[in-house]
């Protein structure tokens, strides 16, 4: 699952995203408001964390473009203001939540997990299909009383193809996806962690493969329960 996170205190900002990336979340930062409304027209996130207080454009502005280009990506509001009035400005702009600074990283989370469920994610511990199970807590990729673990981008690709089985997935989606937006990661990458994973299916014994669309990405098919 990616986040962006939206925030002009540097430091604030890069604490969010490792809270998020220690609890297996793939994250972008970007430090205002341009560059904010820049990502988040990519439409490539889960959730979007939003200061409202940023430079060269505010956060509200930012919200408001976004649903008018028809983002509709779960938005929670990190500001510093507490004043009521504030908070109904930034829901009726299309905020999704709204979280007031200073605040505890638990928190944090449980509302991230919210709004991707509101989204129609499901938030688990433990993804399956067809004859394999992916464990987020273990980071292992399963299929009965076999199991092997998995590095992170291993873990974040197969999650991916697991969210959406038997749907073709571009290689630039993973890139965008695992590695970031403005990443320079090259479609390779991609093919060497795919190979891994193909690896480890066998290696479980699983009779789900991971099927190529030549020189357009990749997608899951066959195993029974």
């Amino acid at each position: 699952m990616k986040i962006l996170v939206v925030e002009d205190e540097v430091a604030l900002a890069d604490a969010l995203s490792e809270i998020l990336r220690r609890n297996k979340y793939s994250v972008d930062t970007v430090y205002d408001g341009e560059d904010g409304l820049d990502y988040g027209l990519t439409d490539i996130y889960d959730c979007i964390i939003l200061d409202i207080m940023l430079p060269r454009r505010d956060g509200i502005d930012v919200l408001r473009t976004l649903r008018k280009q028809h983002i509709n990506t779960p938005v929670l509001l990190l500001t510093a203001r507490s004043d009521v009035e504030d908070k109904i400005n930034g829901l009726d702009s299309g905020a999704d939540d709204y979280l007031t600074k200073p605040f505890v990283s638990g928190e944090l989370l449980a509302r991230v997990r919210s709004l991707t469920r509101r989204k129609g994610e499901v938030v688990t511990d433990a993804f399956e299909y067809q004859d394999i199970a992916l464990n987020k807590s273990t980071f292992s990729l399963s299929r009965a009383e076999h199991y092997v673990k998995l590095s992170l981008k291993e873990y974040q690709i197969m999650e991916l193809l697991i969210a959406n089985p038997r749907q073709l997935i571009p290689k630039e989606r993973f890139i965008e996806k695992i590695w970031g937006y403005d990443s320079d990661v090259e479609y390779n990458n991609v093919e060497v962690y795919i190979s891994f994973l193909r690896k480890k299916l066998t290696a479980i014994g699983s009779q789900v493969t991971i099927k190529t669309a030549r020189g357009i990405g990749y997608f899951l098919e066959g195993g029974t329960k």
